[in-house]
């Protein structure tokens, strides 16, 4: 039981289910021995469970009319809970794999947590009873979130777990199997500490009924995983670059980012050099999320980047232009006239292949400029600061 009467108030336990008529009246009794503020979501069940579940009138129950696949039952299990008033949802699958009586190790972790935190529980992977195909699916979810987030678990496909329902996104692009690594990966990113805890586990063959897809889930995965990747580093990566850079000074940033003791001066001159040749290519619009993109995959300096590729600042943009097409014109002759008066936006679609050429060439020209400029400069201040 939890620990207490606040406690107990503030956490519900949210069980999907979908044609997991042999083990559903096992776990909910198990469950009801530690609390009873339980949800079910029968997913348009075709077997006996909307009978099992009229014998259980004293706990809340939603009901669709047909299945609609895990991710959107526990969506509305979430929307429920809220309603309801909870803080905590713990979700434990129906198919009898999980033991409610790991329920107060739930309880106690959110007891003991001072901020939110999203718990998932962690199986025993090696045991003789967890399929093959299990343990391997593990593995690819665990490496995934971990390049995703940063964070290392043991286990990341457990349905055994307790969603801080104030901190988790509101909305979902998935609706399957795939929503639980969502909602862990988008949750940590919102900076939600994402932890694991051991757990029991139990496949029996004979009751168990999984309605995992190899195939077509496994496959939704990782479309899935491709799209957070590439939303890590065109949103989130330059999203939490701009936020630590707020919270900086000009002093601490120049001290701390440009001049800083922790990265080599071939380091920060390669990072100029990449800023400098982003702010000058032709790729309008796309530079700070290019630039931030790049240096987090090169391991190099992201707030010196990010500045140089600045140089493209309005003031900037006309020069930029100009000496794109001329350059451009001089390699490649162009037929079109044009002049600085008239230089804009429309010049460089009458001079595309001039401007293209003429981008790319000064955005490497002036990079290379730059760069060992930069590497000369940071050299010296680097030989003239005292070790410490």
């Amino acid at each position: 039981m939890p620990t207490n009467s606040l406690l107990q108030n503030k956490i519900c336990v949210l069980i999907p289910t979908y044609n997991n008529h042999k083990t559903l009246k096992r776990v909910l009794d198990g469950v009801l021995e530690y609390t009873q503020n339980v949800i079910v979501v029968n997913d348009g069940s075709t077997d006996t469970t909307s009978e099992i579940l009229l014998e259980y009138s004293h706990i809340t129950k939603v009901h669709f009319s047909e299945n609609k696949g895990k991710g959107k039952a526990l969506q509305a299990g979430f929307k429920k809970a809220l309603a309801l008033g909870y803080d905590y949802a713990i979700t434990i699958d129906s198919d009898g794999q999980h033991y409610p009586q790991d329920l107060p190790f739930f309880f106690n972790e959110i007891e003991k947590a001072t901020s939110p935190v999203l718990l998932i529980g962690s199986r025993n992977m090696a045991h003789d009873s967890v399929p093959k195909k299990s343990s391997f699916g593990n593995k690819f979810s665990n490496f995934w979130f971990k390049f995703e987030t940063g964070i290392e678990l043991t286990d990341t496909q457990s349905g055994y777990r307790a969603y801080p329902l104030h901190f988790i996104p509101k909305r979902f692009f998935t609706s399957k199997f795939e929503f639980e690594i969502e909602v862990i990966v988008r949750t940590a990113w919102n900076n939600v500490a994402v932890k694991n805890i051991p757990i029991q586990v139990l496949y029996d063959p004979a009751e168990r009924v999984s309605h995992f897809r190899p195939f077509r889930d496994f496959t939704r995965i990782s479309i899935l995983n491709t799209v957070l990747v590439f939303l890590l580093f065109v949103y989130i990566k330059p999203r939490d670059f701009f936020r630590s850079f707020k919270k900086k000074s000009f002093k601490r940033f120049i001290k701390e980012d440009v001049l800083s003791v922790n990265d080599s001066p071939l380091k920060k001159a390669l990072s100029v050099a990449l800023g400098t040749f982003i702010g000058l290519s032709p790729f309008w619009g796309f530079h700070t999320a290019l630039t931030i993109t790049l240096a987090v995959f090169f391991k190099l300096n992201k707030v010196l980047a990010f500045t140089f590729s600045n140089v493209s600042i309005p003031p900037m943009i006309p020069i930029i232009i100009f000496g794109s097409i001329w350059t451009g014109s001089e390699i490649y002759p162009s037929t079109v006239a044009f002049s600085f008066q008239n230089i804009s936006f429309k010049a460089i679609e009458n001079n595309l292949v001039q401007y293209l050429i003429g981008s790319f060439t000064l955005a490497f020209i002036f990079s290379i400029i730059l760069g060992f400029v930069s590497y000369v400069l940071f050299t010296w201040v680097k030989n003239k600061t005292p070790n410490t």
